[in-house]
C-alpha cells in the first residue's frame, strides 16, 4: 500500500505516524524525545524511531513508504532542510533532511512545526478549501503560518509568520526575542495563565482556570482574559491589514476555552476592522493531530512532483 512516514518532533515528545495515499493515518505511534541524553541522542532517537516506522510499513503494507515527512520546533531552513537551532531540544545547525533520508533510502521534507500543523489545518482542517488564510498557535508562545494557494510561506529566512513578535504594547513587558510588548508576553496561554495567576493569588492557576472563572462570571477573570483578547486583536488587525486573508484559524491551548475565546475575540476584530475585509474566525480542527498530518502531507507533496528535464542545446 503506497503510504508515508510523517514525525512531529514537539520539546518533550514524538508523534509518527504512517499516512496512506487518501491521508488516512494508518498507523500512530509516539515516544519521549530522550531530550536528557542531549541533542545527539534526540537525533539517533528520531532516526532509530524512523527506521521502525519504515520496517513497520514493510511489515504490514509489503513495501516501503515512499515518502517521509518530519516536523521540528525551532528556527527551520525548510529549503536546506536543516533544523537550525531549538532551545528545547539543544540542537544547532543539524541536517536533519539528509540524515534521515540516508538512513531511510527515501526522499525527506523538513517543516516547522506550526507551519506544518498549519498546513494541515488549511489543507484539511478547518481551513480546507480556503485559498488564503492565517492560522494561529496560542500555547506557551505564540505563532503563525500563512497559507497561499495550498502552501505555507515560510519566508525569504525561514521566519514568516511569527506574529507573536509583532509589538502590540510598545515599551511594554521584555520579551525574549530583545523586543518589548510582543504580542506574546500578552495574549498566549503562558501569558493569560501568569496574568491570572497574580490576580487570583493562586501560583498553580492557568489560563484554563482563568478562562472558567471567566465562564462563570468572575469580575478579576473577565478583566484579565479582555486585556489579551484585545492585544490579540490588534495582533490580528496588523496581520490583516498585511496578508488580507479569507480565513483566520485560532488553534493552541488558549483556543480550547472556545467560544469564551471566540465570541469576545470576534466582537474585538470586528470594533477595529476599518477598511479591511474581516475574515471568518475559526477554531482549528485537527488538534494535536495537526503536526503528523502536516508532516504526511509535505511527504506526499514529494511523491507529487514530477521532475522536469533540462533542455539540451543544439
Amino acid at each position: 500500500m503506497r503510504h508515508v512516514i510523517a514525525l512531529d518532533v514537539g520539546g518533550t515528545g514524538i508523534k509518527a505516524a504512517l499516512v496512506g495515499a487518501d491521508g488516512t493515518l494508518l498507523h500512530r505511534a509516539r515516544r519521549s524525545t530522550g531530550r536528557e541524553g542531549g541533542p545527539e541522542a534526540v537525533v539517533a532517537g528520531i532516526l532509530d524511531f524512523a527506521t521502525e516506522l519504515r520496517a513497520h510499513g514493510v511489515k504490514e503494507y509489503g513495501e516501503p513508504a515512499g515518502a517521509a515527512g518530519i516536523a521540528v520546533p525551532g528556527i527551520v531552513d525548510e529549503a536546506d532542510g536543516t533544523a537550525v537551532y531549538s532551545a528545547n531540544l539543544g540542537w544547532r545547525d543539524v541536517p536533519l533532511r539528509s540524515l534521515l533520508a540516508d538512513r531511510l533510502g527515501m526522499p525527506v521534507a523538513l517543516g516547522h512545526d506550526v507551519r506544518t500543523g498549519g498546513l494541515a489545518e488549511g489543507r484539511i482542517g478547518a481551513g480546507r478549501g480556503t485559498d488564503r488564510f492565517l492560522f494561529l498557535a496560542l500555547g506557551t508562545g505564540i505563532a503563525g503560518a500563512i497559507g497561499i494557494g495550498g502552501r505555507v510561506e515560510s519566508g525569504a529566512h525561514g521566519f514568516a509568520g511569527e506574529i507573536g513578535h509583532i509589538v502590540v504594547r510598545p515599551g511594554g513587558t521584555d520579551c525574549p526575542c530583545g523586543q518589548r510588548g510582543c504580542l506574546e508576553r500578552y495574549a498566549s496561554a503562558a501569558a493569560v495563565g501568569a496574568a491570572w495567576a497574580a490576580a487570583c493569588g493562586d501560583p498553580d492557576a492557568d489560563a484554563a482556570d482563568c478562562a472558567r472563572a471567566v465562564a462563570s462570571g468572575d469580575p478579576n477573570a473577565v478583566r484579565v482574559w479582555q486585556e489579551a483578547v484585545d492585544a490579540l486583536a490588534d495582533g490580528l488587525l496588523t496581520a490583516v491589514t498585511l496578508l488580507d486573508p479569507r480565513t483566520l484559524i485560532i488553534g493552541g491551548g488558549l483556543a480550547e476555552a472556545g467560544e469564551v475565546l471566540f465570541r469576545p475575540l470576534r466582537e474585538a476584530v470586528r470594533r477595529r476592522i476599518t477598511f479591511q475585509k474581516a475574515p471568518a474566525l475559526v477554531p482549528a480542527a485537527l488538534g494535536d493531530s495537526a503536526g503528523c498530518l502536516g508532516a504526511g502531507l509535505l511527504a506526499r507533496d514529494l511523491l507529487t512532483i514530477t521532475p522536469t528535464t533540462p533542455e539540451v542545446s543544439t
